[in-house]
Parts: C-alpha cells; sequence; structure tokens
C-alpha cells in the first residue's frame, strides 16, 4: 500500500486524511504515523467505519518543526504491529509565521541569480587575478562561470517544471490509436 502521505505537507494548516487499508480495517486495526526528523511527531487515527483517519489540527501542526522526515506508518492489533507504509516527507513551514524578508527562492534559484549577477559584474572587468603587497585575488574564470550557470540554469528548469507538473523529460507526446 503505497500513497497515505504527498511528498509535502505544510505545518500551520489542518492535516487530515481517510486511509483505506482492506487488510487492516478498523475498528479491529489501529493507525498511527510516526515522523522523525527535526522533531518527533506522531499522528493517531480515529475510525471511520472501517477506515481510518489520520488527523492533526492547525493548532498542533503550526509547532511541527519543518524539515525532511522519515515516516512509519503502523497498524496494531493487540500484540500486532504491521508496517504498512514508510517513506519521506518534507513538512514546509506555516506561511502564518514566516517572517518578514524571508527568501522563498529553492537553493538553485538563488545560486543562479548570484552566478548571474557575477557574470554581469564581470563584463566590465578583464582581470581574473591580481596582486597588492601580499595580498592575492584570483577570480572564477567566466568560461568556469558560464558551465555553472548552465548546470544551475537545467536545475530550475526542471524545478519549474515539477512545480507546473509537466514532465522532466521533455514535451509530451500524443499517441492517437
Amino acid at each position: 500500500m503505497n500513497g497515505i502521505f504527498p511528498a509535502k505537507i505544510s505545518a500551520g494548516l489542518t492535516f487530515s486524511r481517510l486511509v483505506r487499508l482492506d487488510d487492516y480495517p478498523a475498528p479491529v486495526w489501529a493507525l498511527s504515523a510516526m515522523f522523525r526528523g527535526p522533531s518527533t511527531i506522531n499522528v493517531s487515527s480515529a475510525a471511520e467505519g472501517d477506515q481510518h483517519r489520520l488527523r492533526a489540527e492547525a493548532t498542533a501542526t503550526t509547532l511541527w518543526t519543518p524539515g525532511v522526515y522519515a515516516y512509519s506508518v503502523r497498524a496494531t492489533n493487540g500484540a500486532d504491529v504491521v508496517e504498512v507504509e514508510s517513506g519521506t516527507i518534507t513538512i514546509a513551514p506555516d506561511m502564518a509565521n514566516t517572517a518578514d524578508g524571508t527568501d522563498p527562492r529553492s537553493h538553485a534559484r538563488r545560486a543562479l541569480d548570484a552566478i548571474e549577477a557575477v557574470i554581469e559584474k564581470r563584463a566590465s572587468m578583464d582581470q581574473e587575478r591580481y596582486k597588492i603587497n601580499n595580498r592575492e585575488l584570483w577570480r572564477t574564470p567566466v568560461s568556469e562561470l558560464l558551465k555553472l550557470r548552465d548546470t544551475y540554469r537545467a536545475e530550475v528548469r526542471r524545478e519549474e517544471a515539477a512545480t507546473r507538473g509537466r514532465s522532466l523529460f521533455g514535451a509530451a507526446v500524443r499517441v492517437r490509436f
């Protein structure tokens, strides 16, 4: 059984998942989820017919520390404990508690912007290296900056395509029979 959790959830929002496990029906089996990472989070289920409702109120999730967590979903019946799903999940910060001046850009976008700023400033400089007294400064060659820029451009394109739900492998192909 896969698919109980998405890849990312947000702190500060009500978390609720209705889970149907035919092999471990409620109320005979209880379901719980454990998250381990920057902090410890446990979520228990309540039975809704033969399904399990994993739920955490917004007042509880606002306290969740953002980051990447390992998780384990377990079904329990007396002494029997079975893991029904495990994986990793990202808990995003609560937007309501985000400080002024927070930079929401990804690492790749920040790096690309910085590289492009350096290239722009370097356009007016023709020295790669200089020395004053006993201090020496070496600048990254423009050719290396261009390679880095291309690498980060590709990474930003992949991130943006994933955000828009597009294929990471290029154009979609339509097939008709």
